[in-house]
């Protein structure tokens, strides 16, 4: 408890200092967001500039997402030990040059490098900008409306970043999508000294390298896995690195009983309140994330739109994400944490069983009100996790609550892409082997046979015919697939919703020592 609260006082309410400081925190993290998807659009630009093989380029799209899920864990430590005001500026000035760099790379290796060191500094953002807000914001309703704020940051980041991608495409190179992040940080770097205090833990002591090593190389090698898994099915190339990252992750816990100052503090998991929000964390956003990799595809390879047209049609789900955060608060003030989110949840279950009803001539219409409530409904989820974990820990562990917090998210959503990609990937080549046209070469059958992507590719190249008949079983396949991976999220969604009743039942937000 700090000392600014005890059993008879309120808690200190926020000054408009805290307020301003609020919205300096904001801008770096809706930048974090933009960088996960902005690149995106930059892909086709970026190939012909660089020519990068089949496998760099899938690296320089996922370098930067595998180093932040990797370095979260090791910024949240460093924050709560160096000062977390101190740790964001200098991940603001890391992030700032690393732009720079990625936007003027002259090579493919240049620029999964600079990626990487993006994704470093990147991983800085999160939790020391969690943990401070989680210090300046004391009193418990505007704690939440604050996290409430600044999920919604994120959330409008990845909802802009390909909006802004493609404006900027459209009269500039390929790099100019990295140069967006320049004055935010600099604006970060002059106001935070001034507007944001600094908190560290007092009591902290050395900082384990080792343990900092084990724990980039377990999540590093467990995503990796997982990311191989969706891309290529499983296999041993899949499995191996997940054990290897299982066992590492084993090492770094048994180090850390053996410690006289833990890295990552273990007794943060025994309190039944963090546990359970992160378990729910990690199955929402399972479903979650691994819903949004194919309603991207639906809309590019199935509806036929432009990257930037499938961003504007995403619009409305990121929109209501954004709108019915603040609203989180007023909720939360009324209704136990438990209660709000089994509806959301349920909700969101509801809005998958009407994308399951997707079909290749369906309107996109469906899909935007199917996502639409399932983002409402998933909405009080993110909010109230973060405020149960942050708020549950103590105020020199908040660096390390943030982190795991996040951690999840991006294990969720990692796991969530290689399961339902791995659901819709079986049912479209299964549909394919009984489907695939006559008269197609075996390296084209192979190609439109594995992904729909490729059955777009190989349909440019051949006769009319052939051609929309070769889409049109392609683009069947791949709905079927969806539909059938809808079914499974919705499922997974109740079963969520029941968990989340039972094992955060006695849970509210406003009974956290703050």
């Amino acid at each position: 408890m700090t000392p600014a609260t005890d059993m008879t006082s309120t808690p200190a309410k926020a000054t408009r200092r805290d307020w301003l400081g609020l919205a300096v925190i904001a801008l770096p993290c809706l930048l974090y967001s933009m960088d996960l998807t902005v690149l995106n659009l930059a892909i086709p630009q970026l190939s012909v500039d660089l020519k990068p093989s089949a496998a760099q380029l899938l690296w320089i799209v996922d370098i930067y997402g595998f180093m932040v899920a990797g370095s979260l864990i090791t910024m949240g430590t460093l924050g709560d030990k160096i000062g977390r005001r101190k740790l964001l500026l200098i991940g603001a000035a890391a992030f700032g040059l690393a732009s720079i760099l990625a936007a003027f790379s002259t090579s493919a290796e240049m620029l999964i490098a600079t990626r990487a060191l993006l994704g470093i500094a990147g991983a800085t953002l999160a939790p020391s900008t969690l943990s401070l807000i989680r210090n300046m914001f004391l009193d418990p309703q505007e704690r939440s409306f604050a996290i409430g704020i600044w999920i919604a940051s994120f959330s409008a980041g990845g909802a802009i970043g390909p909006l802004v991608g493609g404006l900027l495409l459209q009269h500039y190179w390929w790099g100019s999508v990295f140069l967006v992040g320049v004055p935010v940080m600099i604006l970060l770097l002059v106001l935070g000294p001034f507007l944001l205090p600094e908190f560290k833990d007092p009591d902290a002591g050395r900082i384990d390298l080792a343990s900092a090593a084990l724990s980039l190389a377990a999540v590093l090698a467990v995503i990796y896995g997982i990311k191989h898994m969706a891309e290529h099915g499983a296999g041993w190339r899949a499995a191996l690195p997940i054990l290897a990252g299982l066992a590492i992750g084993s090492l770094f816990l048994r180090r850390q009983r053996h410690l006289a100052d833990p890295f990552l503090d273990l007794r943060l998991f025994r309190n039944p309140v963090i546990s359970a929000a992160l378990a729910i964390n990690v199955l929402g956003f399972l479903f979650l994330f691994g819903s949004f990799l194919f309603i991207g595809q639906y809309l590019q390879l199935v509806k036929g739109f432009s990257p930037l047209e499938a961003g504007l049609w995403s619009l409305p789900s990121a929109l209501a994400f954004i709108l019915g955060t603040p609203i989180v608060p007023a909720l939360a003030h009324r209704f136990r944490p438990a209660t709000i989110m089994a509806v959301g949840l349920t909700m969101a279950a509801l809005g998958f069983a009407l994308l399951s009803r997707i079909g290749t001539e369906t309107g996109v219409g469906l899909v935007v009100v199917a996502s639409v409530i399932f983002s409402l409904g998933f909405t009080p989820v993110v909010a109230l996790t973060t405020e149960l974990v942050v708020g549950s820990a103590p105020p020199e562990r908040a660096g390390s609550a943030a982190a795991i917090s996040e951690t999840s998210l991006e294990f969720g959503g990692a796991v969530g892409i290689a399961v339902l990609g791995s659901i819709v990937t079986a049912v479209y080549r299964g549909r394919m082997a009984q489907t695939l046209p006559g008269g197609l070469a075996p390296e084209a059958a192979g190609n439109a046979t594995a992904t729909l992507g490729g059955a777009v590719a190989e349909a440019a190249r051949l006769p009319a015919d052939l051609a929309a008949s070769l889409l049109a079983a392609a683009r069947t396949a791949f709905v079927a697939g969806m539909q059938l991976s809808s079914l499974v999220a919705m499922a997974g969604l109740v079963v969520t919703a029941l968990t989340a009743l039972i094992l955060l039942r006695k849970a509210s937000v406003a009974a956290h020592h703050a």
